[in-house]
């Protein structure tokens, strides 16, 4: 990575010393997520938890996981704030009864109580980086959610998974959705790194060819989302509310680019065994997200969905898009050392300094209207800061299966 991050001074946008300098901003920002009963939640414009608001799995999941990162670089804090999610994955997010977790709670107990594959990858993940951290009480929490995992949302014969069950395990929703399957295959990624135990990068395998090569690759590239319980694509699902933040209508940019980096950590960790599909198809998937998404309506910035013809449906701009196309870039730069990669992780740098950065109150904005303003229409405030603190990260590390275990191999070659 070193032409990538010598190309300008360090304290430009995407150098050296400038996404170190990020990261710990990103970092002091994000513990107002911590949640005083247990877990973390949503935060407003200005980092602030409204009283009361709950404490949700996925963010508590992800900030687990941010803090275990910052643990690795030696921020202060960061161990006691991946104790604190641990406690709440342990505690009051966890179902004692019919097990799994539930995804939300307040201070009266569960607010939902549907068992959600995409929150559950989050634990899963949230618990592999910790233990790569050196959280000897995560291996636990990682071995009970695996075991779920593996009884409960793995499907053998579709070698995917399952998208979501009512609280006691008994009725199945027959939706699938590439957006949960996309972060099992992070997180299958984070427990082989974890573990050791190949059969958690075989699923990753597996599922990530599915996904790539029979739903991507026949539809020019642009990945359904969404299916039924068969896996047949439903092309045309949520067409009357396009900007759903988890389940929107058409093709999201986001997705490809973030599917082409996953495409690229599978590679690095499967070494001489690596298809070489994994590469190509990174490529497709790269250039068709930003062929589809970049500066497509007047203006800089990715746009959010394009229906099928490749026409922008939700102009809106989203903070995580950029993130991943900065962490794509950055990612196929180093596994094929073409300038064009680095040319555009300069240039959406550059982007989010000028736009998305929040240097009066902190973090990120989370969306941007189609003029590059501050917006809420579909993330109000600023959720959690996964996404951006990943996207300073990995442009500095080894390609390896997870973000944790790059960050441990990169910081004991340092």
């Amino acid at each position: 990575m070193a032409d990538l991050l010598g190309a300008q001074p360090g304290d430009a946008p995407g150098q050296a010393g400038w996404l170190i300098a990020e990261t710990a901003r990103l970092l002091d920002f994000a513990e107002g997520s911590w949640d005083p009963l247990g877990g973390y939640g949503r935060q407003d414009d200005i980092g602030i938890r409204a009283p009361g608001t709950p404490a949700e799995l996925w963010i508590t999941g992800r900030m687990t996981h941010v803090y275990a990162l910052g643990e690795q670089l030696g921020h202060p804090g960061a161990s006691e704030l991946v104790v604190h999610g641990l406690g709440a994955l342990h505690g009051r997010l966890h179902d004692d009864e019919h097990g799994g977790w539930y995804p939300e709670v307040d201070s009266g107990g569960p607010v939902r109580t549907d068992k959600e594959f995409y929150q559950h990858a989050f634990v899963v993940l949230a618990a592999a980086s910790s233990v790569i951290a050196g959280h000897r009480s995560a291996r636990g929490l990682l071995d009970e959610s695996l075991e779920l995992i593996d009884r409960r949302f793995w499907s053998r014969d579709d070698a995917m998974v399952y998208e979501t069950w009512d609280e006691t395990f008994t009725d199945l929703e027959p939706y699938r959705g590439v957006n949960a399957t996309m972060h099992g295959v992070e997180a299958f990624l984070a427990a082989y790194d974890a573990t050791g135990a190949e059969v958690w990068r075989d699923r990753a395998l597996q599922m990530t060819g599915r996904v790539v090569r029979d739903f991507a690759a026949p539809n020019g590239w642009r990945i359904p989302e969404h299916f039924d319980s068969d896996w047949n694509p439903r092309p045309e699902y949520n067409k009357d509310r396009p900007d759903d933040p988890f389940r929107p209508y058409g093709s999201t940019v986001g997705h490809g680019l973030e599917w082409s980096r996953l495409c690229l950590h599978l590679h690095a960790s499967l070494g001489e065994k690596a298809p070489h599909w994994l590469v190509t198809h990174a490529r497709d998937l790269f250039e068709r997200a930003v062929g589809d998404g970049w500066a497509v309506d007047g203006a800089d910035g990715f746009v959010y969905t394009v229906d099928w013809d490749g026409r922008p449906v939700v102009r809106q701009r989203m903070h995580w898009v950029l993130a991943e196309a900065i962490a794509a870039a950055a990612a196929l730069y180093s596994v094929t050392g073409e300038e064009t990669y680095r040319q555009r992780y300069q240039t959406w740098w550059d982007y989010a300094e000028r736009y998305l950065i929040d240097r009066e109150n902190g973090s990120w904005h989370h969306e941007l209207d189609p003029g590059n303003h501050p917006a809420a229409t579909v993330w109000p405030g600023k959720a959690d800061a996964y996404h951006a603190v990943q996207a300073t990260l990995l442009p500095q590390l080894p390609l390896r299966a997870s973000v944790a275990a790059a960050l441990r191999d990169g910081i004991a070659a340092s």
